[in-house]
Parts: C-alpha cells; structure tokens; sequence
C-alpha cells in the first residue's frame, strides 16, 4: 500500500468537494458530520450538518440540549441512537476535557457511539495523528488495489487493513490523506456500479484494474435473513392534535416518540374497537394504508388506520401541529403516515 501516498493526496488536491465541514475542520465539526455520514449520503448530509451546527455550535451546547429538542433536529435521519450517544459523549467532554475533543485516539475511542472509524477520522482529520478511518469506501478500494478476495466484514481483516494504511500515512498530510481515501471511494471507486477507472490516481497500481476483476471486489459474507414482524399502527386526531407516546427506553428506536401500535394487523373494527378502549371515543374511520419499513435485521410491515376521535384520552399524548414542529421527533417508521395526505 505504501506507494499509494503520493499520487492519492495529488489528486485529493486537484478534485476535493468542497464540503461544509472541510471548511472549518475542528473536532466537532468532523465528529458531527462522521456520525450523520455513517448512514447518510454526503447531499442528504449537509442540510442536516450545517442546522445542527447553528442551533449547536460546541459540544458544550449539544451537551445541555432539551432531549426532544436534539432529536427534532436529527429527525429525518434515522438510527436515533447515534445522536443519544453524540449528547452522552458531549457530556463526558464538558466533564473531562473542558469542553474540547481530545487529540488522542485512544481518549476519543473511548467516548460513548465512537468506534474506530470515526476515532480515526477525527483523530487524523482534526489533530493530524496517522489513525487510518476505514469504512466501506475505504475497504473496497483497498479491496480492489490489493485484488483481494478475503471478506470485508472480517474483523481481523479490517484490523490488518488499518496496521497497513497506518504505515503509509504521511508526515503533515495525514488528515488529506484519510479524506483522500474516503473522497476515491465516494466519487471514483464507486459502490453500485463500474469504478470510473480512466479518473484514478491509482490505476497504475490497482491489481483489480490490471486483472480485470474490479467486479468481484469487495467480497461481504452472507447477510442473515431480516425478521419480519406485522405491526397496525393508530393515527389518531382530536381538535387538530395528533396521539403520540413515547417508546420504552430500550430495544428498538428506544425512548423516541412513536404513533400508537400493536403487534399483528387489525381489521377495521378491531381497530374502531382499539380506539374506543384506549379512551378516545371514535367518531369516523377516515382510511388505512400499508407501508413497509426496513431496519437493519427487521422488516416492519404495517397497516395505519386514519381515525377521528372526540376524546382525547390521557394514555396518549395529544401534539398539537405547532408542537410536533419543536420537539416532538417522530422516526421515519411512523413519520411516513403523518406525512401520508388525508
């Protein structure tokens, strides 16, 4: 891997994106953008990035944020716990390191919601210490350069991978030159399609090219099969307020707010009868829909029924459209039928 140095960060300088959070690289704003790029695309990204660095512009501010109110500005998305985890690890900052990340890997690794990744990628991007960040990108086009078959969910692969690339970081460059691997895999060694080879620095020195194997790379082992669950979700409305609660504080999507549902799918006057138990007293059955959710080992299936009601029972909180605005953060498994025209 050691040649790969010099043509990389060459080309990282001529064809660098010019993204908000390589404008002003400190550790928090690299830190905030790892963990909302860890499952979000960089475009999708980046709105999302520069409101929660205005409304929280140092982990001191992130540390002290209503609950409520952080997930409201990470609704959209998705995959809560990571923002759960940011506010913990913000905590511990303010506590133990005045308020500033600190510019060890080990200390940052140790931090709740930072695995070796982004501890690398803050560590090398931020304070200049050769911590590779080896993520997706990363490991295919190492993947692709090596010619190598061995899987890339293996552990002991990636550590090996990491030992590798920590020997050809560069003296001064070693933030370019995480984000020159990242940028090669995002923008040339592409996933989901022909890497545009023609474009890349490395394609002298990339075994996959001069074998005509790019396709094979990389390997992955077999993915489980997702458990399938049957959800009837309630979107119930009283005087213009919407029926929330809030999730238990464990398992899945823990202690966010969710529309009422119970397991398996209801009929219509089972639901009417749901309705009608919980207290709310339902005067008109307005439609149901099904929809799909995907989670990472589940897959929800679910039916919402649409219902009227003339009470609005204590079991459930009742968000008015003006509160559900502020700190009322719904996840996209229920947003989608709030979002869903009446």
């Amino acid at each position: 891997m050691q040649p790969i140095a010099a043509p990389l960060l060459q080309w990282f300088q001529a064809n660098k994106r010019l993204l908000p959070f390589r404008q002003e690289p400190s550790a928090y704003h690299i830190w905030v953008s790892e963990i909302m790029l860890q499952q979000t695309r960089v475009a999708a990204a980046i709105p999302y990035y520069n409101r929660f660095i205005a409304a929280l512009p140092t982990p001191a501010d992130l540390a002290v944020c209503e609950p409520d109110a952080l997930r409201k500005l990470w609704q959209g998305l998705g995959y809560y716990n990571r923002v759960n985890n940011m506010q913990k690890a913000a905590r511990i900052v303010c506590e133990q390191y005045g308020g500033d990340l600190p510019a060890d890997y080990d200390a940052l690794r140790s931090l709740p919601g930072i695995g070796d990744y982004t501890a690398g990628a803050i560590a090398s991007i931020a304070f200049g210490i050769p911590a590779p960040a080896v993520d997706g990108n990363v490991l295919r086009v190492c993947a692709r350069v090596l010619d190598d078959a061995t899987p890339i969910d293996s552990a002991a692969h990636k550590a090996a991978l990491t030992a590798a690339l920590s020997a050809c970081y560069p003296a001064g460059r070693c933030g370019d030159f995480t984000q020159a691997l990242m940028e090669l895999g995002a923008m040339v060694c592409v996933p989901n399609g022909a890497p545009k080879c023609e474009s890349c620095p490395l394609q002298e020195l990339c075994l996959a090219n001069a074998h005509g194997t790019w396709e094979k790379y990389p390997v992955k082992e077999a993915k489980k099969a997702k458990r399938e669950e049957e959800k009837t979700v309630f979107y119930l409305t009283c005087d213009g307020c919407l029926a929330v609660r809030k999730r238990e504080s464990k398992g899945l999507l823990a202690g966010l707010w969710e529309l009422p549902n119970v397991e398996g799918k209801l009929d219509a006057a089972q639901a009417l009868l749901f309705a009608e138990k919980a207290g709310c007293e339902p005067s008109e059955l307005l439609k149901s829909v099904e929809r799909v959710h995907v989670f990472t080992h589940i897959i929800w299936r679910m039916r919402c029924y649409y219902i009227v009601c003339k009470e609005k029972s204590p079991e459930f909180v009742w968000a008015s459209d003006a509160r559900r605005k502020t700190d009322v953060a719904l996840p996209t498994a229920f947003r989608m039928f709030v979002e869903e025209e009446i």
